[in-house]
């Protein structure tokens, strides 16, 4: 589990194809990656991948075909949004992230508003009826708050310091970005939909 608060930003700076699948090859930039042992869970632009190899303030993690046809931002080398999975004593800053992207979302607008920008967004179809008014969304890991929703499309105000300390500051229309629904409105649209069949 994660909390959607971006630790650091990383550079994925080598991606080695595999039999199956690749291997990303990241700088952890100001990510403490002193204590990640081999087998614990870091999010990269919202999915969460296994440390394969560590090597000083580098790490690999193996990335599976499936992972790579439904998200965006790990084929290529460049910056990615990194976050270590939660202790039990950490303090969640932002809300419940399973590291899981439900979908692809599409830049729409990306405006100027004095020092913050306001991102508008546009959803996949399936996973629209997740997304409420004043609700937690996790855009490429981070966890932010929706201003507005109509239909597929919603709008988030983003702060300088989200700005200064992500990769969202790199966002423009047409981008693509990795979506995740908040955890208990999934299962709350699972228990409702058990109830009526």
């Amino acid at each position: 589990m994660f909390s959607g608060i971006i630790a650091a930003v990383g550079r994925i700076t080598e991606i080695t194809p595999r039999e199956v699948g690749c291997r990303l090859h990241v700088d952890a930039g100001k990510l403490d990656i002193s204590e990640v042992a081999l087998g614990d869970s870091i999010a990269h632009n919202g999915v969460c991948l296994t440390v394969v190899a560590k090597e000083g303030n580098s790490f690999a993690v193996d990335v599976s075909p499936e992972t790579l046809s439904c998200t965006v931002g790990l084929s290529e080398p460049g910056p990615v949004n990194l976050e270590k999975a939660l202790r039990l004593n950490d303090v969640i800053g932002g809300h419940l992230v399973s590291g899981h992207v439900d979908g692809v979302g599409e830049v729409l607008r990306f405006d100027a508003v004095g020092d913050n920008r306001l991102l508008e967004i546009r959803a996949p179809q399936d996973i629209a009826k997740f997304i409420a008014r004043k609700g937690s969304i996790v855009v490429d890991g981070t966890s932010l708050t929706t201003n507005e929703v109509k239909g597929r499309d919603f709008t988030i105000n983003l702060i300088p310091h989200t700005l200064e300390n992500t990769t969202l500051n790199r966002l423009k229309p047409g981008s693509k970005v990795n979506l995740e629904v908040d955890l208990i409105a999934r299962y709350c649209e699972r228990l409702l939909s058990a109830e009526r069949a």
